[in-house]
């Protein structure tokens, strides 16, 4: 996907709407050295949209570490040359963006390699609890972290919740799903192993256990086996989970574990720039 610049130019206008006063009238303009640099250890995500903003507004830059790298404490990420007007201007938009993308994908490497010590072929993945305008670098940040960003949006997947099962029984909403495209997954949430089994005999694709216990959805896929459904599913849990409870899915046949936290609850990992 080609990178959003014209929200990474609305992310900076919405900072200097008129200029950045403080620079503009303490300081001469002249042409600095700096440098964009890491303050603890991380996974880096969101350098390509530091170095597009950057050089947009002509400042030249050096790509010391790019996305993906695993970096420590004091790695120079950036070095740039250019304005000092232009660096200080727009050096909070692309810290911003670069601390919470790092943050999310560091976030997925831990969660994605606890993960692989529970089920050596389970999958972390986002989910859409994504702030307003920010889904695209969020997912990206995900990806790059190791993850799987989950759907892009309601257009995506067809994923029936229990809102719209509390509105049309499972058979039929799964049988309506599939008879809208042969090119869609059909993604059904459930909560019980009645509701499981209907959605996996109606056809769906992928098995949502939402806030079920570990154990619970271990029953579930027993079930399943005996039924010879469960190598056709996609079996996926979801409800609560963090880094923290990964651990209690050791065992649990599942093959992707949905974390909302990864973006809904997003700490942003320390950088920052010096002048040199």
């Amino acid at each position: 996907m080609m990178l959003p610049t014209d929200r990474l130019l609305s992310f900076f206008w919405e900072d200097v709407p008129a200029g950045d006063i403080t620079t503009l009238t303490l300081i001469p303009d002249e042409i600095v050295s700096a440098r964009v640099e890491a303050r603890e250890e991380m996974i880096l995500a969101g350098v390509e949209e530091c170095v597009w903003l950057f050089e947009h507004f002509d400042v030249s830059v050096t790509v010391e570490a790019g996305d993906g790298e695993h970096v420590a404490a004091g790695t120079k990420i950036l070095s740039l040359a250019g304005s000092v007007h232009v660096i200080l201007s727009v050096e909070r938009t692309a810290l911003n963006l670069l601390g919470r993308m790092s943050g999310i994908a560091t976030a997925t490497s831990v969660a994605q390699e606890l993960a692989s010590r529970v089920n050596d072929h389970v999958k972390v993945a986002g989910t859409r609890k994504t702030a307003p305008g920010l889904r695209y670098f969020d997912k990206k940040a995900i990806r790059i972290g190791g993850g799987d960003p989950h759907r892009d949006s309601l257009s995506d997947v067809f994923l029936i919740k229990d809102t719209h099962r509390a509105l049309l029984p499972v058979a039929e909403a799964v049988r309506r799903a599939k008879a809208y495209s042969l090119y869609h997954k059909v993604e059904c949430e459930v909560e019980n192993l009645i509701d499981a089994i209907v959605a996996a005999e109606a056809g769906a694709d992928i098995l949502m256990f939402d806030n079920m216990a570990p154990s619970a959805v271990h029953e579930v896929i027993v079930a399943l086996a005996a039924r010879g459904l469960r190598n056709r599913l996609i079996l996926e849990v979801s409800g609560g989970i963090t880094s923290e409870t990964i651990h209690l899915w050791t065992g649990i046949d599942v093959d992707t574990i949905s974390i909302g936290a990864l973006t809904h609850s997003v700490r942003c990992v320390d950088v920052s720039l010096e002048i040199e």
